[in-house]
């Protein structure tokens, strides 16, 4: 036999060696001892799954805790933002003083000790400006 326009030989096509694997391995129907195997394993998932969600429920206090911290923390940023601002721009100062004050007084506890460490570094340079400024 030759190949295209006469060039070569046409070898044994691949499609043939799939075909004797295909008839060899036939469907064939879980035993009794298997499927109480993929019982097992399943039941196994079952409690990775349960350990996880709550796991997961577990950690939604500390989540819950984190964003409140986080969310303290931007606003007391903004809040002396806005103290900068109105001290270069001549403005009274009195509302953003009373602003910084209430977010000073209860910062929620972070249960990253990272953002913990950051949203106390904010508060005390709250405390220093309301201290400085007689707030």
């Amino acid at each position: 036999m030759t190949g295209i326009d006469g060039i070569g030989r046409v070898g044994p096509t691949r499609s043939s060696a799939r075909t004797k694997r295909a008839q060899t391995s036939a469907f064939a129907v879980p035993t009794e001892s298997s499927a109480t195997g993929h019982a097992e394993a399943a039941t196994e998932t079952e409690e990775i799954a349960l350990t996880s969600m709550l796991s997961l429920q577990e950690f939604g206090g500390d989540a819950a805790a984190d964003r409140e911290a986080s969310r303290r923390g931007e606003d007391m940023l903004s809040a002396l933002a806005e103290l900068q601002r109105a001290l270069l721009g001549g403005v009274d100062t009195v509302e953003t003083m009373r602003r910084l004050a209430e977010l000073a007084a209860a910062v929620p506890r972070a249960a990253n000790p990272q953002l913990a460490a950051l949203v106390s570094a904010i508060s005390i340079r709250v405390r220093v400006e309301l201290a400085r400024r007689g707030g």
